[in-house]
């Protein structure tokens, strides 16, 4: 993988992973020096963390991100490649995986940092259509950018995902995804470290050790078993449909992956998306989702113990259907799915490739 590291008109960093297996047929990596010749003003953001008292998490507040791009014509996608006359985030003619400073991010400062990560510059392409080393060097971007964030004064835990949908609130179509470095452990992460901890002074084994070896055994919600990896409808899932796919040896985080893990990746998340696709049926436009890796926060006792996986789910509960977040979700944060998960899995074992 070759890494070429630029800076944008406004100052932001935009970093080029390119590979030569991924280069065509002229071999060899490309050269990266376009130059962005926007006129752009130097990024002027700001955002506020504040503590909520009564439950103990963390907002920001981040009002800058109100005149954020929405929704543009395809001829005027600020992640599709730069070319005469329209000029755009990437200042090169062509990519193969691109990441940059997010123009409007979440988080920003000493507060954190937000991240794009463009997959491919192919505007109509979803992820499910990247090659395997297309997908490969997507990996190796998340794994580069989890270890470069991790130095970053203030970050306390690296989250790269993918909104993907409308449906989703996803307000640029081109594929991609984000990755935010946290300045605090997300509440999600903080419940799995305290239940972490409460499994392991009960019986003094690891949570997620058990988690995979007891959806192993019972295999009802088992989806897909490589060699390296395990993909399973969670026994509780809150979503119509959510899989968890998990390395079989346990790492904190992706920095930590084994090779032997990483190049089995490609095949089986591919394959998870393509039937996220054809749960609904041919007729039925692309199933949107949510995907995301969960990744131990730096600097825990309990790092050591977390498992790295990645968490993928759809919010469609059947043709035509949305599972919306009403009173019992939004208010309370009590889940109730409408799809058994066993249900779930059988179905995305019938729509595997064949």
């Amino acid at each position: 993988m070759k890494k070429t590291t630029t800076r944008l008109a406004d100052g932001r960093e935009l970093i080029y992973y390119d590979s030569e297996e991924e280069a065509g047929a002229g071999g060899g990596t490309p050269v990266r020096e376009a130059v962005d010749r926007r006129p752009l003003e130097p990024v002027a953001t700001h955002s506020e963390l504040r503590h909520d008292r009564l439950l103990g998490d963390t907002v920001a507040v981040a009002s800058h991100r109100q005149g954020r791009t929405y929704h543009p014509p395809a001829d005027e996608c600020p992640l599709c490649p730069s070319r005469e006359g329209r000029l755009s985030e990437i200042p090169d003619s062509d990519y193969q995986v691109v990441v940059f400073e997010n123009r409007f991010p979440s988080l920003t400062g000493g507060d954190g940092r937000c991240e794009v990560v463009c997959f491919t510059s192919d505007h109509d392409a979803s992820f499910a259509d990247l090659t395997e080393s297309r997908a490969r060097l997507v990996l190796d971007a998340w794994t580069d950018r989890t270890r470069e964030l991790s130095q970053l004064p203030g970050v306390v835990q690296v989250f790269p995902f993918e909104n993907r949908g409308k449906e989703i609130g996803v307000t640029l179509g081109h594929p991609h995804g984000q990755i935010y470095g946290y300045p605090f452990v997300t509440p999600r992460t903080s419940l799995m470290l305290r239940t972490l901890a409460e499994h392991r002074e009960r019986t003094g084994r690891n949570l997620f050790d058990d988690v995979l070896a007891d959806e192993a055994a019972d295999g009802r919600r088992v989806v897909l078993d490589g060699e390296h990896w395990t993909a399973f409808v969670p026994h509780a899932a809150h979503w119509p449909y959510e899989v968890h796919l998990f390395p079989r040896r346990r790492v904190p985080d992706l920095p930590a992956l084994e090779e032997d893990a990483r190049a089995e990746f490609p095949s089986v998340y591919l394959e998870l998306l393509r039937r996220f696709d054809r749960i609904f049926g041919p007729d039925q436009p692309p199933t949107p989702y949510i995907s995301g890796w969960h990744q131990a926060p730096f600097g825990t006792p309990q790092r050591r113990d977390f498992a790295l996986h990645l968490e993928l789910f759809t919010i469609r509960r059947t043709s035509g259907k949305l599972k919306y977040l009403a009173g019992s979700e939004s208010g309370m944060g009590a889940f109730i799915n409408d799809v058994p998960p066993e249900a779930a899995a059988q179905r995305l074992r019938e729509v595997a490739s064949t």
